[in-house]
């Protein structure tokens, strides 16, 4: 079992930044890999980016260019580096460890999420 916990989210205006992190409970961290998705009001849960065990990473078109994920195997943890946000970026954002890449990505454990407001 892994548990996965989200943390910094929050309120930001358009064009401002914010920096989330998914710290994971096991040292076993290191071989999954691991991604970001979003869930807005009323739509469903899409692939943000993904990062695997060697550093590969991928991302959706819509945040390509302003998003970076990274990750620190030896604090497992997983960041999600957010520049100029967007108010279509609002969502509650959800950290997972699991296989694969990019929309093919395989879920085997989610953290509880947290909520990014953007701000017109």
């Amino acid at each position: 079992q892994v548990q996965l916990v989200e943390s910094g989210g929050g309120l930001v205006q358009a064009g401002g930044s914010l920096r989330l992190s998914c710290a994971a409970s096991r040292r076993t961290f290191g071989s999954y890999a691991m991604g970001w998705f979003r869930q807005a009001p009323g739509k469903e849960r899409e692939f943000v980016a993904t990062i695997r065990s060697g550093g590969s990473t991928y991302y959706a078109d819509s945040v390509k260019g302003r998003f970076t994920i990274s990750r620190d195997n030896w604090k497992n943890t997983v960041y999600l580096q957010m520049n100029s946000l967007k108010p279509e970026d609002t969502a509650v954002y959800y950290c997972a460890a699991g296989s694969g890449a990019a929309a093919g990505f395989s879920a085997a454990y989610w953290g509880q999420g947290t909520q990014v407001s953007v701000s017109s």
